[in-house]
């Protein structure tokens, strides 16, 4: 069998990245076995244009947010499911700090912060000493719906191979590589925190982190909102609300920990007034980078091997802008951003 690309982690990078590759006309494999608690599985699905204690704009929020808005849509209309919804982040200042904080960035940051002008309204639902801001548009990806939906897509075209990445059947030639009994012009890999570990890029500086989040049952609450106290309560699917999540940068495995789970059901219960039950508890691990940068590009060494991964937090947002650039890298050899190409590293990778 030959293709033009292999492409290795079916996730919302290796996701997109088929998307746009087949777009255009080439033939790809992708290679991925079926793990449901994968970062991409268990993303809350959040775009949202400001980030941090300093409620600062998102890098290149200005080009990501409409280009991921149109790719979604377009995608819904293909796929024939709905996974796009704009909403709002109604966030409750968790101190006086932050509540000034807040405040001060609105002069800079009209176009997506504002105040409440009716701060009573979540008397019922909330407890929040210190105010409340709101932070629009936000936009809120349904990402389980989405890789189902395309990972059936790939199935119904004998397009995704239901299995684990093996390195030692991998072979690399002057303009081609060989995998088992499939020949491509390349291998791309977007298979997460594993890239990591390949000797292709394993001297990249990653950066991984264990993410937790609960799955709650609060009938009570609206669910046209995002909700925001330190922790984020979002809706999830099976009208479950995603509760979380962490950031835990030294951890010993990737399970769900009581330390989690008895921290944040306690922040819950000082700050939701309305009954909720514990439903799950998922984990996982990032693929984020230490410069909060993604990898993309082909390996300065070996160009028959490509990457796209470390999304960390923002894949919902970064994936398509750059999925779609790098497809565009491949076919037409199309510059690509310079804080984005792992050419920046061309000196570390060398062999």
């Amino acid at each position: 069998m030959e293709v033009d690309y292999i492409i290795v982690g079916q996730g919302i990078a290796g996701t997109m990245l088929s998307y746009y590759l087949l777009q255009q006309g080439n033939t790809v494999v992708v290679r991925d076995k079926y793990q449901p608690n994968s970062a991409s599985y268990t993303a809350s699905g959040i775009i949202n244009p400001i980030t941090g204690r300093r409620f600062v704009r998102t890098w290149m929020i200005e080009s990501l947010m409409p280009f991921a808005e149109n790719a979604y849509k377009t995608l819904e209309k293909e796929l024939n499911i709905q996974i796009f919804q704009q909403t709002q982040v109604i966030d409750f200042h968790a101190s006086t700090q932050m509540h000034l904080a807040f405040n001060s960035r609105l002069p800079e940051e009209k176009e997506y912060l504002s105040i409440s002008y009716q701060n009573n309204q979540w008397n019922s639902a909330f407890n929040y000493p210190f105010g409340v801001g709101i932070i629009s548009p936000v936009y809120l990806i349904n990402l389980q719906k989405l890789l189902t939906a395309w990972r059936k897509k790939l199935q119904a075209q004998s397009l995704l191979l239901d299995t684990f990445f093996q390195l030692n059947h991998l072979q690399l030639f002057p303009e081609s590589i060989q995998y088992k009994q499939i020949k491509a012009k390349a291998i791309i890999f977007c298979n997460g925190i594993q890239a990591a570990h390949l000797p292709y890029f394993n001297k990249l500086p990653f950066a991984p982190n264990k993410g937790e989040a609960l799955l709650l049952n609060i009938p009570q609450l609206p669910r046209q909102f995002i909700y925001k106290q330190g922790i984020s309560l979002v809706p999830w699917q099976d009208h479950l609300w995603w509760a979380g999540s962490s950031y835990e940068w030294s951890y010993n495995n990737h399970l769900p920990s009581e330390t989690f789970r008895t921290k944040t059901e306690q922040q819950l219960q000082k700050w939701l007034l309305l009954p909720f039950e514990i439903k799950a508890h998922i984990a996982a691990e990032r693929p984020a980078t230490i410069e909060r940068r993604p990898f993309v590009g082909l390996h300065p060494y070996f160009p028959q091997v490509g990457i796209l991964n470390g999304l960390g937090t923002k894949g919902c947002s970064l994936a398509p802008f750059f999925a779609n650039a790098f497809s565009k890298h491949l076919i037409t050899r199309e510059p690509l951003l310079p804080e984005i190409s792992i050419h920046r590293f061309q000196k570390i990778l060398k062999p």
